[in-house]
Formats: C-alpha cells, sequence, structure tokens
C-alpha cells in the first residue's frame, strides 16, 4: 500500500511540475511548409502558457519517416513531442513494407489544424484550369510530373489522388518536404503539386505559381478567385491535410492530458487562431479517441488509393 500510494503521489507530483524544462516539437518536414508553420505558431503559444521554450526542431526525411523514428524513440517524458502530418498514420503503414515505428509507439495527443489542399502548376506551364491541366498530362503520358514532401506524405498522396480520379500517368519527384518542391516549382523544374493551402497561398498570391483549384466544398477566403475542384470538374478530389500532436506511447496519462488540455487552450487563443486561418487552416483541437476515430476513418480511404495506384515504398 505504501508503495502504491508513493507511485500516485509521484504521479500527481508529475503532472502538476510538468513542464519543467524546455520541451522539443518535432517537425518531420523541412522548414517553411505547412507543418512547420503550424507547429511554430502552436509551440510560441504553449511557450507562453508554460513559461518554457517550446522548440521547434527539423528532422527531415523519408515522407516523415525520420522524424517519427526519433520520437518514438525518445523519452516518454513529454518533452519530445512530434507534430505529425496525417499520412503518416493513415499512408505510411500501407506502403511501407518496412515501417520504423507503428501506431501503438505513439500516445495521442490532440489534432492541432486542419486545411484543403491546392493543385498549382508552374507559371510557364501552358495551362489555366484543372480541366486544362488534365488535358494536357493525358496528351503527355509518363511526361508530366509532380512534387511532393516525400512517399506516402499528404502532398504526394493528394497528387496521386489527383492522378486516380482523372486517370492520369503522371511521374512522383519526392521532396524532405513541401517547402522544397515547392521551391522547385517555382524554378520550373516541376510542373504541378497538389500541396497544402498554408504552405501554397503565399506563393499564389505573390504570382511565383498558378493555382488552379481547392479541394473543399467551398472556395478558400484566401484565395477566392480559385475554383473549388468540384467547380472545376472533379468534385471526387475533396482533400483535406492533417496534423496531430502526438508523444512516445509510454508517456504519462496526466502529462499527455495536461498537454491536450492546453492545445485546446493554444488553439482557442485569438492570436493563435487568427495566425492559423491566415494559413488557410482551421485549429481542430481534438481528444486523443477523436484522432484515433480520424485516423481509423481516413485509413480505409488512402488505403484504396494505394491499391488502386499500386504505390510501394522501401
Amino acid at each position: 500500500m505504501i508503495a502504491f500510494a508513493s507511485c500516485m503521489a509521484s504521479a500527481a507530483t508529475a503532472a502538476t511540475s510538468w513542464p519543467d524544462k524546455p520541451v522539443r516539437l518535432i517537425v518531420p518536414f523541412v522548414a517553411g511548409g505547412a507543418t512547420d508553420n503550424i507547429a511554430r505558431a502552436l509551440g510560441m503559444r504553449l511557450g507562453t502558457m508554460w513559461k518554457e521554450s517550446v522548440v521547434v526542431e527539423n528532422k527531415p526525411g523519408a515522407g516523415g519517416l525520420v522524424g517519427a523514428e526519433a520520437v518514438a524513440r525518445s523519452d516518454a517524458d513529454g518533452y519530445t513531442l512530434l507534430l505529425a502530418s496525417g499520412s503518416m498514420f493513415t499512408v505510411n503503414p500501407y506502403i511501407y513494407q518496412k515501417l520504423p515505428y507503428a501506431r501503438k509507439d505513439f500516445a495521442l495527443i490532440s489534432n492541432v489544424a486542419t486545411g484543403p489542399m491546392i493543385v498549382a502548376v508552374r507559371t510557364t506551364l501552358p495551362v489555366k484550369t484543372l480541366a486544362d491541366l488534365v488535358r494536357y498530362a493525358k496528351e503527355r503520358p509518363g511526361r508530366v510530373n509532380f512534387g511532393s514532401a516525400g512517399v506516402g506524405s499528404q502532398v504526394h498522396m493528394a497528387g496521386e489522388k489527383l492522378a486516380d480520379v482523372a486517370g492520369l500517368e503522371v511521374v512522383h519527384v519526392p521532396y524532405k518536404g513541401e517547402a522544397a518542391a515547392y521551391a522547385d516549382l517555382m524554378a520550373g523544374h516541376i510542373d504541378f503539386v497538389v500541396g497544402n493551402i498554408a504552405g501554397l497561398a503565399p506563393l499564389v498570391s505573390s504570382g511565383k505559381i498558378r493555382a488552379l483549384a481547392v479541394t473543399d466544398k467551398t472556395r478558400a477566403k484566401m484565395l477566392p478567385n480559385v475554383p473549388t475542384a468540384a467547380e472545376a470538374g472533379y468534385p471526387q478530389l475533396e482533400i483535406h491535410g492533417w496534423f496531430a500532436l502526438v508523444a512516445p506511447a509510454k508517456t504519462p496519462r496526466d502529462v499527455v492530458q495536461k498537454i491536450q488540455r492546453d492545445v485546446a487552450a493554444a488553439l482557442a487563443n485569438a492570436d493563435t487562431r487568427e495566425t492559423l486561418e491566415a494559413q488557410g487552416c482551421t485549429p481542430t483541437p481534438s481528444t486523443p479517441e477523436q484522432l484515433g476515430q480520424l485516423i481509423d476513418t481516413e485509413s480505409v480511404a488512402w488505403r484504396e488509393v494505394v491499391g488502386n495506384r499500386k504505390l510501394k515504398a522501401n
């Protein structure tokens, strides 16, 4: 009984005293993309609330696998967290024969933000609409390419979904993050992307790339002149990228619960909400259980795309 009481007291102390040192927030892609932008907005607010630094650390590679594996192997004390893109749990298990992590390696905490995708092309590509792009690609099977944040990433799968619904034969070019893909799109080295609005909207607004469609039911407030995919003739192309906070699997439950509550409070903050909405994202705090249900639902849909496109990695 004494030992049990001691353990309970230690757990309570952990919850009330956490954090008492800086927290690392791992972003598994290069800086400048949607995941990175969202992590920095969230980390800034949490740091203020916790009175401890939240250090955003980029660990890119293999469509998020490098960063995810690093967090899965970290101490389960709440001081190392991962801002994961949805595809790391809904796609990677179906395309990688050897995945260095599994869902069971993580404690789900909360969804953070959700946003639509944008179909965008290099400005020198002779297309003005989504229908033009489809026609252009069909006339050049295997010669039109698209970039992504890496194999299995949300940006990769959005491009594959477009190819699936439109019946295209296009070439995938993976990068270590979407920002790197967008840089090559601006330089004219790749033809198109289907990327997160948070990373693409500023490039569209500045005229550095051309947007053809937004993958949402309604037009984006920040890009009101860009039609929805449904308006462009492809209602099946409704895709949302989402980003969630997770921790190593054995992180104390009371610490996970504290982080979840604080994430909800951070996302309710007017400045944080405004920052995310300015990037075209909607703050979407959730419980761990709701996040698990989202993963289950989307896994079914993406597994079908993986099968249709015959996607494999390693």
